[in-house]
């Protein structure tokens, strides 16, 4: 069974979402402020957050940011049609996904098994694989079985959402993908808006595996097109 943490300042809105989850067959950890989430992440095993961004004292934001110290699971945020800068930022800071309020609860199921199907193949809950598949460009090395990346040797932490597009990239080497094409095939959902989400995940993952993030040596913007895994 998956443990979903809820956290929103809004206690209607918590027992809402308890009441869609749990009729799922999900464990739900129900809290209302950052401080709260980040006590119950640290005090038992959780499988996704479904964070609000605007809270009274730790906000969903620096919430997000602490959580992404130490651990890869899935965050969703909660946040309200106005939000859209604090939605780019969180997203940059490490969040996977977010859904707008007033929700829908048939999205809100949809988007929290997505997220979950994109967590548990990539180990989160150490899930078992048939074999190591290596993929290699420059000092790109990517395990797919193990479900690592390293550069240059070096260990590199991706996201869930950071680790299939470079996955989908490295198997591509040199092909073009457009923002749509990247955010159905990794997101696994219709590609509407998504040019910003796509450009904030490829950003954060360039700070990841890039020398000069500003100057990339292996993810290539092709002007009006989308993006390539450049070979090397």
């Amino acid at each position: 069974m998956y443990t979903i943490l809820i956290c929103d300042d809004d206690r209607d809105i918590v027992s809402a979402l308890d009441i869609y989850l749990t009729s799922e067959g999900y464990r739900t950890v129900k809290t209302y402020d950052g401080r709260e989430a980040l006590k119950a992440a640290e005090e038992q095993p959780v499988d996704l957050v479904l964070m609000d961004i605007m809270m009274p004292g730790i906000d969903g934001i620096r919430a997000t940011a602490k959580l992404r110290e130490h651990s890869n699971l899935p965050i969703i945020l909660l946040t309200a049609k106005s939000e859209d800068a604090d939605k780019v930022l969180g997203l940059n800071i490490g969040a996977d996904d977010y859904i707008t309020k007033p929700f829908n609860p048939i999205e809100v199921i949809a988007r929290v098994r997505s997220q979950l199907r994109r967590y548990t193949s990539l180990g989160g809950r150490a899930a078992e694989e048939a074999g190591p598949h290596v993929l290699t460009n420059g000092g790109i090395r990517l395990d797919d079985g193990a479900k690592s990346v390293t550069v240059d040797g070096e260990p590199v932490s991706l996201t869930p959402l950071e680790y299939n597009i470079l996955l989908l990239l490295l198997k591509n080497p040199g092909r073009v993908f457009s923002t749509a094409q990247i955010y159905e095939m990794v997101w696994n959902d219709t590609s509407v808006g998504s040019e910003s989400t796509v450009a904030v995940h490829i950003r954060h993952l360039r700070e990841k595996i890039e020398i000069d993030p500003a100057s990339p040596r292996y993810i290539k913007v092709v002007w009006g097109l989308g993006y390539k895994m450049e070979k090397l």
